[in-house]
């Protein structure tokens, strides 16, 4: 009676590894036969004029702003790279940071 209950187990145990292989096989198979299918073509670096840069900013930061954009979304050309302007951002900015500020807001009732 024993021996039965560890045959059986051992057959349960050789299904459940076999399953696995199958499947492991079949995803295998899926990735390589996507894979084939999403052949890129190849990029051209581009190259020609430099995009006009504002006084100030060093050619490092020109640099690693066009990498970082070629490699996040392919060739694109920068048309123009400036210091940040105080406009509407800077007071969107402010009135972020003056949400967050404890004490009395309009809106909010003391406790």
């Amino acid at each position: 009676m024993l021996t039965a209950a560890i045959i059986t187990s051992l057959q349960v145990y050789g299904i459940a590894i076999v399953v696995s292989v199958i499947v492991a096989v079949l995803i295998k198979v899926l990735v390589v036969v996507t894979a084939r299918m999403e052949k890129r073509p190849e990029v051209e670096v581009p190259t020609g004029s430099v995009c006009p840069v504002l006084l100030g900013v060093p050619d490092e930061d020109v640099a690693a702003l066009s990498a970082a954009i070629f490699a996040a979304i392919g060739p694109h050309r920068i048309l123009r790279i400036s210091q940040p302007t105080h406009g509407w951002a800077v007071g969107g900015r402010a009135a972020q940071h003056s949400s967050h500020t404890p004490g009395h807001s309009p809106g909010r009732s003391h406790r």
